[in-house]
């Protein structure tokens, strides 16, 4: 029986002395017989040898992988080990468990390793920042595996490994484990910034894999990781003092125990987000904040179990807080908010948000309002206990405040609206979301002093807000430069015009989406008084707005460069008309759901174009698809939804 002898290369030649069968045989059963044998001259094995094909992998991967290892830690750059680790996935994984302590270097192997470094950051364009530690990477979905990891972590080392991280869900077949954070804590020793969201299989091992190997840490996120546990996060606590930022939300294993660790190991702490955490109670508020030497400014607690001992330490010892932010503390009794304020401990607050705390009362919020003397941002959601007195008083007591939301707070009415406008003479901005308390009343406005200071104006799907409340809020303020009343259905010309007239400052931006009601009275009005400062215009949905605005909009808006007339009764003629504006510089133009915009705009839309950046075609079903196609290619600087 014949055999053919396994063919292993057209360069690799047999270069000793003629073979015969039986040291032919010899060598076939050590499994040695590396010979080249021409195609002509086929080497035929007669006798009692019998040999089997069989498929051999290359010599050097019955290595052990501890001599494996011992070779790698022997390469003199990271060009040799990056090149290595692409051979087989065996030898990344290797490469990406060696520590930069297991690498042998010699001072002539050093400096070479130093200068290939060098020449590859220089040649990669990679690379967002020179200096070791801040390449940025983010993994998200199916591309979330070890193996990728790894491969980052083994491809950066060069330089310094990777600054920042982020992983947003895992491959749900092979996801992110801690073999992938390992590889991550051994090669990028100057991690900076870590952001876990949705992983699933990281436990406690992989995060103290990173808390030994990356001293660095700055940031940490931790979102939706289930199997990590107080464990992990006191491994990060006792190993990373640098720490900065943490953000902890639907943790189910991380409480008390680990935060306590952090509150006692990370001083340089500033900024804390949790949210979410069945197990974190009163005592991990008390050990982050008690601390004399707590340097926390930005401060989230959603949905936990903390009582009002949390927020009377918080009043007392948050004295370096600038940013409060509570939601959903269901087990906080208006005692607690009140204490807050009245331990008059958070003289650096300027920015407080409080949704959905039924602990927040009229006499709580003037505690606070009285307390927190340098407020300057408060935001009120569906806090459904705060009423007109209680907004006023806080008004009264909050002499610095310039920034106030007010989001389904359904019993606040215009009355206090208006009397807390009138009395912060500081107020730069009012912005009221979905606020059914807030309905017309009989004018009173002359009885209230105008506020001065106040230049945005935001009144979002306030369903019973009217034209006669608008024409109230127009005078009392006359400043205004950004006014956004969108979803408001029943609103008027007859409010609008007022409002116009006695803006003196110059509107530079203003939304009317969904203001039906609205004509092209208005939008004359508007070009005619504010077109030398108006810069963006959105009347998407306001049907009765025809060609005759696009007209006033070409003659007079100067600095426009963003115009949404989506869904307007707009036809080829006014397109037309605004591509004939001599000084119009629209960047940014909407015709979405204009069907009586044919193709016979094809012209003017490609006049328009060479200014324009964004143009949207949707549901405009008059404009054929091949001239959509023609302006796509005509105007290859502007993006085009169609």
């Amino acid at each position: 029986m014949s055999t053919l002898v396994n063919y292993s290369g057209d360069n690799e030649f047999y270069s000793g002395g003629s073979l015969c069968s039986a040291d032919l045989g010899l060598m076939l059963a050590l499994g040695h017989a590396d010979i080249y044998c021409p195609v002509s001259k086929r080497a035929r094995i007669s006798g009692p040898f019998v040999v089997e094909e069989r498929t051999k992998n290359p010599s050097i991967e019955v290595l052990p992988n501890e001599c494996l290892f011992e070779i790698f830690r022997r390469l003199e750059g990271s060009r040799e080990r990056s090149a290595a680790a692409c051979v087989s996935k065996r030898w990344l994984m290797l490469l990406s468990n060696m520590r930069s302590s297991d690498i042998r270097h010699t001072n002539l192997s050093a400096a070479n390793g130093a200068s290939d470094d060098r020449k590859i950051a220089s040649a990669d364009e990679d690379v967002e920042v020179e200096c070791d530690g801040y390449l940025t990477r983010c993994l998200e979905g199916k591309k979330a595996t070890d193996i990728r990891l790894s491969a980052m972590a083994v491809g950066t080392s060069s330089r310094g490994g990777l600054g920042k991280l982020s992983v947003r869900g895992s491959n749900p077949v092979r996801g992110i484990t801690n073999v992938g954070l390992s590889a991550i804590a051994h090669g990028c020793p100057s991690l900076r910034v870590l952001s876990l969201w949705d992983v699933q299989d990281v436990r406690d091992e992989g995060l103290m894999e990173i808390a030994r190997g990356c001293h660095s840490l700055e940031k940490l996120d931790l979102t939706k990781c289930p199997s990590i546990s107080n464990k992990g996060l006191v491994a990060i606590a006792e190993n990373c003092p640098s720490l900065t930022s943490l953000t902890i939300e639907s943790c189910k294993n991380i409480g008390n125990e680990g935060l306590q660790a952090i509150g006692r190991c990370c001083t340089k702490l500033e900024s804390l987000t949790i949210k979410d955490c069945p197990l974190v109670g009163d005592q991990a508020v008390v050990s982050l904040l008690s601390s004399g030497n707590t340097r926390l400014k930005k401060v989230k607690l959603h949905s936990l179990n903390i009582t009002d001992f949390s927020l009377a330490v918080i009043g007392h010892y948050g004295k370096a807080i600038t940013d409060l932010n509570l939601c959903k503390l269901g087990h906080v009794s208006p005692r607690g908010f009140w204490v807050m304020g009245a331990a008059q401990g958070l003289q650096s607050l300027s920015s407080l948000t409080v949704t959905s705390c039924i602990g927040l009362t009229n006499p709580s919020l003037e505690a606070v309002g009285k307390g927190c003397t340098n407020i300057k941002s408060m935001c009120l959601r569906e806090c459904e206990c705060v009423t007109d007195s209680g907004l006023v008083a806080f008004a009264q007591a909050a002499g610095s405040l310039e920034y106030l939301l007010l989001e389904e707070c359904n019993k606040i009415t215009q009355t206090g609206i208006l009397n807390a406008v009138s009395i912060c003479s500081k107020l730069k901005s009012l912005s009221l979301v979905k606020c059914s308390g807030v309905r017309d009343l009989p004018p009173q406005a002359s009885l209230l002093s105008p506020c001065d200071s106040l230049r945005s104006l935001s009144i979002r799907s306030c369903a019973g807000f009217g034209s006669r409340s608008l024409a109230m809020v127009g005078k009392l303020c006359p400043q205004l430069r950004h006014l956004d009343l969108s979803g408001l259905t029943r609103i008027t010309d007859a409010g609008l015009l007022p409002l116009l007239e006695s803006s003196k400052a110059g509107l530079i931006k203003v939304n009317l989406t969904h203001c039906l009601n609205v004509t092209d009275e208005v939008v004359l009005s508007l070009a005619r008084l504010h077109g030398e400062t108006l810069e963006l215009l959105n009347l998407d949905g306001c049907r009765r707005v025809t060609d005759a605005s696009l007209v006033a909009i070409a003659d007079n808006c100067l600095v426009l460069n963003d115009l949404d007339v989506s869904k307007c009764s707009i036809t080829d003629s006014g397109v037309d008309a605004l591509s004939h504006g001599v000084q119009l510089n629209l960047q940014v133009l909407s015709l979405s759901g204009c069907s009586m915009v044919t193709n016979k705009s094809f012209s003017s839309l490609r006049t328009l174009g060479e200014s324009l950046i964004g143009l949207n075609l949707q549901h405009c079903n008059a404009i054929s698809s091949s001239r959509v196609e023609a302006l796509v290619e005509d105007l290859w600087r502007c993006d085009i939804l169609s």
